[in-house]
């Protein structure tokens, strides 16, 4: 009698990292060629524990070296209390837990809550991964997935549809530790949108489709638009991680060899203690070298490979691209091109980062940044003032945008002449850069027109810093109007939202005489003059 396994096959999946364009792991599928044996597993605990054990088996038979993503019912995490068979399984396969992820699928109604989170800090205690699969078209209630802390959450394309939430899980993300990746990608316009939305992984049919070979490259396409801005401390790390080469330390330097000579895009070796931790660094280049030197091999074949490894360079997960830079500037101009481990709280290593892929996207970022600067303030321009609103807004951050130009600007500069005109802009981006704070971004729109976004409390400071100034150009006096729309969290459900709320402020400032500040709230009628005066001076004197 044939069993469910004469039957099932094993199909694999990339998952694509979308700012490096590499392959970040594989998804392993199961494709019965006959009946519904995920709808059985769904219903059938141990079945389900098997068919992940089978899996896992299937991908080492093909000796990849890529972390693996392998998919369980979260109802069977709750009924069995974890999976120590297939922990079992991965070390009999010589593979390491934390290079296997459990992608926990739906549905979770009427799984017991308290079950499922103790199965799933049995499965981290031993090292596994953990991602929450089908959020956005399952049925995981918000609450339970921040309780699921997952260190990856997965999103069904559906969500594509709706830009703003796929934004605003990714801030979700970034709090818990969690990359955002998206599932079921099938058109470029889909790609696009999941990267300017700010998702760090995909897969679908766009990349590869699920084959029974591992995909060695995928299709990623050229001119889509970037990730969201980074900060100004640089790109996290995390965007950049690629798959780390592990074995344990104990490996001998012939087994290094056979790694390095069987996957030439291996740039390092790893060598781990139990735990996962990096012990030593092998870098492919001077390790080679070693072994091909005359003697080389009779002398190192069988030795420890640590003895021709280096003491591992690492960061944090959370560190970012510029951090990683620092640590490699400390270290000898001969380990430059050495791989830095990234590593978790626990120091197990979750991947490794190459400095060529930094260098690319710092360099990348700094040409994107000088583009968008004004080249007479050196100030960037109101898409970087806007995207940052569009983030205040998803995080549910109250926040101040205000709109500040001088009066009468074509009469200074008709009057005191463009160069004195010119000063003046200077010096006004000058003030508002000096008075901005950590959260304050300062933007120079364009002729005259300045645009500050900063928290509410920082208004004051901020509008003394421009209105208490006696400015002048060429020897005539000028004054400055302020216009400030406060956001409230809900007020608005994006930057056009703010920005349309700052016109008709800016026209009640423009309308007072003397240095003017005009304040008003979103989603409320009317507005509060704080500074300025519609009676001309000398009517007042």
């Amino acid at each position: 009698m044939r069993s469910w396994t004469d039957t099932l096959r094993f199909a694999f999946q990339p998952v694509v990292n979308l700012l490096t364009g590499g392959i970040a792991a594989l998804e392993i599928l199961a494709r019965p060629e006959s009946g519904d044996i995920l709808a059985e597993a769904r219903r059938d605990p141990e079945l389900d524990g098997r068919l992940a054990v089978s899996a896992l088996r299937a991908a080492v038979r093909r000796e990849t070296l890529l972390p693996l993503h392998v998919n369980v019912f979260a109802g069977t995490l709750a009924d069995l209390g974890g999976l120590q068979p297939l922990h079992d399984a991965v070390r009999e396969a010589g593979r390491m837990p934390w290079e296997v992820t459990l992608d926990v699928c739906p549905p979770y109604t009427h799984v017991p809550r308290a079950a499922l989170l103790e199965a799933l800090a049995v499965l981290r205690g031993q090292g596994f991964r953990i991602s929450a699969d089908g959020v956005g078209d399952g049925d995981a209630p918000l609450r339970l997935l921040t309780d699921l802390a997952p260190e990856l959450v997965k999103l069904d394309a559906s969500l594509l549809a709706r830009p703003a939430a796929v934004r605003a899980m990714r801030v979700l993300c970034d709090e818990m530790g969690a990359l955002l990746s998206v599932e079921g990608v099938e058109t470029e316009g889909q790609y696009a949108v999941a990267r300017a939305a700010g998702a760090q992984l995909a897969q679908g049919e766009l990349f590869a489709p699920p084959a029974r070979l591992p995909a060695a490259d995928v299709y990623v396409p050229s001119g889509a638009p970037g990730v969201l801005p980074a900060p100004r401390s640089g790109p996290p790390v995390r965007q950049f991680v690629r798959p780390a080469a592990l074995l344990p330390v104990t490996a001998s330097a012939g087994q290094v060899r056979a790694l390095l000579t069987g996957s030439p895009h291996v740039s390092g070796v790893l060598l781990v203690d139990r735990d996962g931790v990096p012990v030593r660094s092998v870098h492919r280049s001077r390790f080679l070298l070693s072994m091909s030197a005359r003697y080389g091999h009779a002398l190192y074949a069988d030795r420890p490979a640590a003895k021709l490894g280096d003491a591992p360079r690492t960061v944090g997960v959370d560190a970012t691209a510029w951090e990683v830079l620092e640590v490699v500037a400390v270290g000898g101009r001969d380990r430059t091109s050495d791989d830095v481990a990234v590593v978790d709280a626990r120091g197990r290593c979750v991947g490794v980062v190459r400095l060529a892929d930094l260098v690319r996207a710092l360099a990348e970022s700094r040409v994107e940044e000088a583009a968008g600067l004004n080249p007479l303030t050196r100030l960037p321009g109101s898409d970087a003032i806007t995207g940052e609103v569009d983030r205040r807004i998803a995080d549910g951050r109250a926040f101040a945008l205000s709109w500040l130009d001088v009066d009468r600007f074509k009469e200074v500069n008709d009057g005191a002449g463009f160069a004195a005109g010119d000063e003046l802009i200077r010096s006004v981006g000058q003030a508002l850069l000096r008075s901005a704070g950590g959260a304050t971004r300062v933007g120079h729109i364009g002729g005259d027109d300045f645009l500050v976004l900063t928290e509410p409390e920082g208004l004051d400071p901020l509008a003394a810093s421009v209105l208490d100034v006696p400015w002048s150009a060429g020897g005539r006096p000028v004054t400055l109007s302020l216009a400030t729309v406060l956001c409230a969290p809900g007020t608005v459900p994006d930057h056009r939202y703010a920005a349309a709320g700052l016109a008709p402020l800016k026209k009640a400032a423009k309308a007072l005489h003397g240095a003017s500040w005009v304040l008003g709230r979103a989603g409320s009628p009317g507005y509060e003059v704080r500074r300025g005066s519609d009676v001309p001076a000398a009517a007042a004197g």
